[in-house]
């Protein structure tokens, strides 16, 4: 799942630098097998994604038969590494061999786009209804639609119910509660609090929340608002609460800490989930991530993948790859999806069965109607923010700079002021 997630982390954006000869290799694609006029007889489309993994690659190769089948074609599924996919792209445009139908992760759907490789969805009568705002912005650019996600997926905070019990500390709501319970709940061996904080876009990802429930904006980083939600981060490793190695921890890393019992809580998504659930002995639960002031609504970044219809000459295998979109995004496969993938279904009615059906579910449901796409507000000029936010918290972490200092810094570098 798309932690950004991996939720999201899969930032190539230096090779998209300088490739607006992609628009027209885009609108001259499709040589590929089976190409051909509107009127050709389509019997196979292909499709390109990142879901190497098992089981997720076979449940997305039966989840694509079955589309396929009822849009009367063999779906042709190549997965590639999630750090191979866009440059994979960007050769295939210029080759003019792009898929038939092509997923992305959300953040890199506007640069894309941009380019002229994908096609409106609107053009195949997609109508995407019953989204809630966040969710439909990672797939529009401009105003259109360009892609659809069968789900999404945030982040929320785990804490390990023994811990908490034992130290006699409630699960924190507010970031000043937070700052309490893992003073608390840190021992030796033990620190009670664990974040991902690394240089590298899933550091960003983390502390999106903290920003922008604090009224902080990607947009303005040199604000009080954002220097507050960093100095919290600096706060919890300069009182020994957080590890200093947050600095080089992934997702994956702050995982395994809390399963070692070395972390009574963390900041983590639901793919984590399904390992948690294999360790009988783990009690753990999950609380939407703590705000800066009690009766808040945190406001989290969407992780997921949507699926696009590149431009090619072939009108008829346009609207097949078109058709079997419309099928991953229907109301009962985007359950299913939820189910194995342990995401939320994109359609909020969808959501809220998920969730009550899947009670571990119901927090990041809460949290994705409130969530925000990364590139809702700079669109293609996202990567670079995300970067500047990342050599801050790494800055403000180690000391090098205050918080104001370095996002005053990350500021200068997002504009090129």
């Amino acid at each position: 799942m798309t932690s950004p997630a991996r939720p999201s982390v899969r930032r190539i954006a230096a090779l998209l630098t300088g490739t607006i000869t992609l628009v027209a290799a885009a609108t001259g694609c499709g040589g590929g097998p089976g190409a051909g006029s509107a009127t050709d007889k389509v019997t196979s489309i292909t499709a390109l994604d990142y879901y190497t993994d098992e089981p997720e690659h076979t449940q997305w190769d039966e989840m694509l038969t079955a589309c396929g089948r009822a849009a009367g074609v063999k779906v042709e599924q190549t997965s590639v590494p999630a750090a191979s996919l866009i440059p994979k792209v960007l050769r295939q445009a210029s080759s003019r061999t792009l898929p038939d139908l092509l997923m992305l992760d959300n953040p890199d759907l506007q640069q894309i786009a941009r380019t002229g490789a994908l096609t409106p969805l609107d053009q195949y009568g997609i109508q995407p209804r019953g989204y809630a705002k966040g969710i439909l912005s990672a797939g529009t650019y401009r105003g259109k639609v360009y892609g659809l996600a069968p789900y999404v997926s945030t982040v929320a905070l785990f804490y390990n119910k023994d811990m908490l019990a034992r130290a006699g500390v409630a699960v924190p709501r507010t970031w000043g509660e937070l700052k309490t319970a893992a003073t608390k709940l840190t021992r030796p061996g033990r620190y009670g609090m664990a974040v991902d904080a690394n240089a590298t876009f899933e550091g960003t990802w983390q502390f999106l929340p903290f920003l922008w429930s604090n009224g902080g904006d990607e947009r303005r980083l040199d604000t009080p608002q954002a220097a507050q939600a960093l100095q919290l981060w600096v706060d919890l490793v300069k009182s020994g609460s957080m590890s200093r190695s947050v600095l080089n921890w992934t997702q994956a890393d702050v995982h395994d800490q809390f399963v070692a019992g070395r972390t009574a809580m963390m900041i983590n998504g639901p793919w984590r989930i399904p390992a948690l659930n294999t360790d009988k002995d783990l009690h753990w639960g999950v609380a939407p991530i703590p705000v800066p002031r009690a009766g808040q609504t945190p406001v989290t970044p969407l992780g997921g993948e949507v699926w696009t219809v590149p431009q090619s000459p072939s009108e008829a295998r346009r609207a097949k790859a078109a058709q079997v979109l419309a099928c991953l995004n229907n109301s009962s496969n985007m359950l299913t999806l939820a189910r194995q993938h342990f995401t939320v279904p994109s359609r909020t009615t969808v959501a809220a069965r998920h969730a009550e059906q899947v009670p571990t579910m119901s927090v990041f449901a809460r949290s994705v109607a409130a969530a925000r796409a990364r590139t809702s507000q700079l669109g293609v000029r996202w990567p670079k923010a995300a970067t500047g936010i990342y050599t801050a918290i790494q800055s403000a972490l180690t000391g090098e700079q205050t918080p104001a200092e370095a996002l005053k810094a990350a500021q200068r570098f997002a504009t090129g002021d």
